[in-house]
């Protein structure tokens, strides 16, 4: 079977159920802005715990999952758990809240959010204020929303009140918005970038524990936090595990969508299937045992390059410990770091499949290496 080949396109394969469908709901709901992810690290681990034979999470929150601790040979299936967010940086005398990005937050999309401010003392509700449509008229340029001039209000009217409330410089700040199903099609939300990876993961230990599958490595599985500000929590576990392999699941853009151009980002689409990355960071080895696991369980998939760095967490274990055989799988998505993320369900499902049919054609001891 080829990628993109819709023709003869097999019947698809659910994997997703009722009862992992609404730990996702609840795992996508709860905020894990990067640097503060141990809520969100604690559901997913009370998720995945019958799954897995122990766990550890390491000084940062990264949390590891493990099957079969004492085998010598490890292999990691890895996403990251943290959402972009923003920081409390100026209060005004007049109480209004200037910001900084904590990650990759878009400047343009803020304007009229409904936020949630994190403080000792709880959630402080506020919105993104702009100036009126009347307000704007009068013959000249408008301004775009930029870091100088979005600001939040939480209806307070000095800088006194607003302290009152547990707000103070370095609080984080994320959207409120939830996630929902689009046209049974689409799973919707802020964060599935990348808390769906971390979802996909911990379904594959699902489905290796109920297809009874005994694994003939340690399988480390692996929710690194602070991925959004440059693969920190992946640099450190890498350390810390030192695999053998390592296959990392992120996010990709759907390109399908207008604005966007196919000469420079690639012609991929959600709904046709896991994207195969190919850059220097992806061991080619690893990379065709991956495309041969999808040819073998009949997985639609895409291709992808990449220049230079993958710019996931690929890189990170790629390049550590001496160099360690890692591949990237991506989920397709439309609207990233927006409130509206999209994520079709099929592509879910077949990304789990990948990645549980990709460990099952592992062998201990695998050597990657081009010339032996």
């Amino acid at each position: 079977m080829t990628e993109n080949n819709n023709e003869n396109k097999p019947q698809h394969i659910s994997v997703v159920n009722e009862t992992s469908l609404s730990f996702f709901e609840k795992y996508i709901n709860n905020p894990s802005p990067t640097g503060f992810e141990w809520k969100g690290q604690e559901l997913w681990l009370e998720y995945l715990k019958p799954y897995i034979d122990t766990h550890y999470v390491d000084n940062y929150g990264t949390a590891v999952g493990i099957i079969n601790p004492e085998a010598e040979y490890k292999v990691v299936i890895e996403a990251h758990a943290d959402e972009i967010s923003w920081f409390v940086n100026y209060i005004t005398s007049d109480g209004l809240i200037y910001v900084i990005r904590n990650g990759g937050s878009d400047h343009q999309i803020a304007p009229s959010k409904k936020v949630n401010i994190h403080t000792d003392n709880g959630i402080v509700k506020a919105v993104f204020g702009w100036p009126a449509i009347h307000t704007r008229q009068g013959g000249e340029k408008e301004e775009a929303p930029t870091l100088k001039n979005i600001f939040l209000d939480c209806g307070c009217i000095s800088k006194e009140e607003v302290e009152a409330m547990g707000i103070h410089v370095g609080c984080v700040i994320t959207y409120e918005d939830e996630f929902s199903v689009l046209n049974n099609r689409y799973y919707m939300g802020r964060a599935l970038d990348n808390r769906a990876g971390g979802f996909m993961i911990a379904e594959v230990a699902r489905m290796l524990k109920e297809n009874n599958v005994t694994l003939p490595f340690g399988l480390y599985i692996v929710n690194a936090v602070q991925e959004e500000i440059g693969l920190r929590g992946a640099e450190m576990i890498a350390h810390k595990i030192k695999p053998h392999v390592a296959i990392v699941t992120d996010v990709t853009h759907d390109t399908q969508t207008p604005m966007i151009n196919k000469i420079t980002q690639g012609d991929l689409a959600c709904g046709r299937g896991p994207v195969i990355s190919y850059a220097p960071a992806v061991q080619n080895n690893l990379n065709k045992l991956l495309i041969e696991s999808a040819q073998k369980a009949a997985i639609p998939f895409q291709r992808q390059a990449s220049s230079r760095s993958t710019g996931t967490d690929t890189d990170a274990f790629a390049y550590s410990n001496d160099g360690v055989p890692s591949a990237l799988i991506s989920l397709p998505l439309r609207y990233m770091h927006t409130t509206v993320e999209l994520i079709h369900k099929e592509d879910v499902d077949n990304v789990i499949r990948l990645i549980y049919e990709t460990l099952l054609n592992i062998e201990a001891g695998q050597d990657f290496r081009y010339i032996k």
